[in-house]
């Protein structure tokens, strides 16, 4: 299957991407793995007419966004990420009228739909400074409440009004679980994702994006880490760490919707060309306002 996948892309002027979280096997066979939105921009740059994306729904919809001339393409249409979609209809109006000076801030983890309501996105990395770069006094973040409870931390002043909205994978990671690990690896670090629950948080010696979790580890003298947030990335900790040791709670944080993308998957789309990802011109040019505000805070 690999050799076939690799032929295809050859013969047919393909890249394919593969978040962090998808299985190993995918990571392997990809020309670029990484976060989403850094995913999406390095699609954009490519000189590859059509693109494989092996991750969510949303991230699928982030790619047609910023590269509407591009085929996009994802291995199985029902990979999805619930939080994407935990904004309650009406909300934001709801938000805007009782809020004079409001700035509706979205995660990049968010359907299209819900970008194009916002004023502007952020990434995990990033998220802090571009709040804090706002003229706004006043915050709306959606749709994650862990995230945007973080950043309400880093901004004390600001006021950040929280959206009950939540991973449901790093949300079900609980202290007792990382409690456990520290008590089996008591000279582990411990790397957490900004999506867990603040209590996990508190007991964390690192916070930060997928990316920043994985370069962490890889620059840190030290050799054993407890890893919280999906397993998925494991893969790239141990190919740029091989003799590094990482430990996730039990259960492990599995992302089912992730790993729906599979070599079977991924050699199917190749050969079909099925799975196109299709985002209207009228949804695009607005969802890609708050994105390029983004990049701007961001410089």
């Amino acid at each position: 299957m690999k050799e076939k996948i690799k032929q295809l892309k050859k013969e047919k002027n393909a890249m394919i991407f593969a978040h962090f979280y998808a299985p190993s096997d995918v990571q392997e066979i990809a020309d670029c793995v990484g976060d989403s939105f850094n995913l999406a921009k390095v699609a954009k740059e490519s000189d590859a007419k059509l693109i494989v994306f092996c991750g969510v729904s949303f991230m699928g919809e982030s790619v047609k966004i910023l590269c509407p001339e591009k085929k996009v393409l994802v291995p199985d249409m029902t990979a999805d990420c619930a939080m994407a979609h935990m904004v309650r209809p009406g909300v934001i109006e709801e938000m805007r009228a009782k809020y004079d000076d409001l700035a509706v801030v979205c995660y990049i983890n968010s359907t299209a739909a819900l970008k194009c309501q916002s004023d502007v996105c952020v990434t995990s990395s990033n998220a802090v400074k571009i709040v804090k770069a706002l003229p706004n006094k006043n915050i709306f973040f959606i749709p994650d409440r862990n995230l945007g409870g973080y950043v309400a931390k880093q901004v004390p002043e600001k006021n950040v009004i929280l959206n009950d909205g939540c991973c449901p994978i790093h949300a079900a990671l609980t202290a007792e679980q990382l409690l456990e690990q520290k008590r089996l690896h008591p000279n582990a670090l411990v790397l957490t994702h900004p999506e867990c629950e603040p209590q996990i948080l508190e007991l964390s010696d690192y916070i930060g994006s997928t990316a920043g979790i994985i370069s962490y580890a890889k620059n840190s003298a030290n050799d054993e880490f407890i890893i919280c947030t999906e397993y998925g990335v494991e893969y790239q900790l141990m190919l740029d760490n091989p003799n590094k040791r990482f430990y996730f709670t039990n259960p492990r944080p599995c992302c089912q919707d992730m790993k729906f993308n599979t070599l079977e998957s991924v050699l199917s789309v190749l050969e079909k060309e099925n799975n196109v990802v299709e985002v209207s011109e009228e949804i695009r040019l607005k969802a890609l306002k708050p994105l390029d505000k983004m990049l701007e805070l961001a410089k």
